[in-house]
């Protein structure tokens, strides 16, 4: 079995204006489960690309561990890209964007690789305010260790172990805004008519920029009574081995607006509650979406679309006046002034 897609197009697929097709922005075949919410938000990340005219190798594809960490290499196979240790993107990013800030930085993570072993460098590439655009492919699970809870997962909510979660799920969005984040959006997975503008818009904006994207995961919404479901093919099972079986199933797409609530029914049955903000909305009143936010909270909801942007802040490499030039470009004439200024640097660190 090959991952490689073919490499044959039709001859008058559409182009955008740099005369690439969508075909160059796309990446290897999946090995995600079929039906995962994952693959919508990769396919919003091509069309983004695609339609901003954005040359595919000036986009560094950042990653760390987990489902969502493996899509970089279903999109853009013609960026640089780099898969980190688990919840360290954050600082491998920083590290790479300081040295090169020429470069468009797209971080991929999980609600795992994020709000777990990753809070901590989360936290900090947020209040530096890092020019960089971070997707949070969030399904409440960990996808790859059979299912269990993410810090993400709402309190009350059943695991497909049958478990209830007896912890409050950390909700990212209100978080990255009190942390200073200075674009702060959420989506779901099968909205490609509302996430790829926000693609679009995160990609664009200077500084630190967070998408938050509800993504269902089909083998682990998966009801107990399920006749796909692991337990049920187990105990059916009259082969020489007991193998994991994972069902095949459609993606899970909304068209909503604005005006009313949408119920979106998962794999396993369970309902969620999108609430569209309003185009009306001013994302630049911060104290008003985080009481909105609370709000939806309380009611059970979530709110998708635009809820924060600071157009007056400061990027990190603005801030630290570094160069424009990438390190690896720059002379010895250049790295190495000569004994006087360093010496006059020395004195002021004095």
């Amino acid at each position: 079995m090959t991952y490689i897609k073919p490499k044959f197009a039709h001859p008058r697929l559409p182009k955008n204006n740099l005369g690439y097709t969508r075909k160059e922005y796309e990446g290897s075949l999946s090995t995600l489960c079929a039906g995962c919410g994952h693959d919508s938000i990769s396919a919003a990340i091509i069309d983004a690309c695609f339609e901003m005219n954005i040359e595919p190798h000036r986009v560094a594809k950042m990653s760390g561990i987990g489902c969502s960490s493996k899509t970089p290499a279903y999109f853009l196979s013609n960026s640089h890209g780099f898969n980190s240790v688990h919840g360290r993107m954050p600082s491998v990013t920083t590290g790479a964007n300081l040295a090169n800030r020429s470069l468009i930085y797209l971080g991929v993570s999980g609600d795992g690789d994020t709000a777990s072993i990753g809070m901590g460098q989360f936290a900090h590439v947020v209040r530096r305010n890092l020019n960089m655009t971070y997707i949070v492919m969030n399904n409440g699970c960990y996808g790859l260790t059979k299912g269990q809870d993410s810090a993400t997962a709402d309190y009350g909510s059943i695991s497909k172990s049958g478990n209830m979660n007896s912890f409050e799920g950390i909700d990212l969005c209100a978080l990255s805004i009190e942390l200073g984040a200075t674009f702060v959006a959420q989506s779901f997975s099968g909205d490609k008519k509302q996430l790829i503008p926000l693609i679009k818009a995160a990609l664009s904006h200077s500084g630190f920029s967070l998408i938050n994207v509800v993504s269902p995961c089909v083998t682990f919404n998966n009801n107990q009574g399920s006749t796909k479901s692991y337990d049920y093919v187990r105990e059916h099972n009259e082969t020489l081995s007991s193998l994991d079986f994972v069902p095949v199933k459609e993606e899970i797409v909304a068209d909503y607006d604005h005006t009313k609530i949408t119920m979106v029914e998962m794999h396993d049955g369970s309902m969620i509650k999108l609430n569209k903000l309003s185009p009306a909305w001013d994302p630049e009143d911060k104290l008003s979406i985080m009481t909105a936010l609370h709000n939806a909270r309380e009611k059970h909801e979530i709110l998708t679309g635009l809820l924060y942007i600071d157009t007056e802040s400061v990027e990190l490499n603005e801030l630290l006046n570094t160069t424009d030039t990438p390190l690896n470009q720059l002379t010895e004439k250049e790295l190495c002034p000569g004994s006087k200024i360093l010496e006059g640097i020395c004195d002021e660190l004095r």
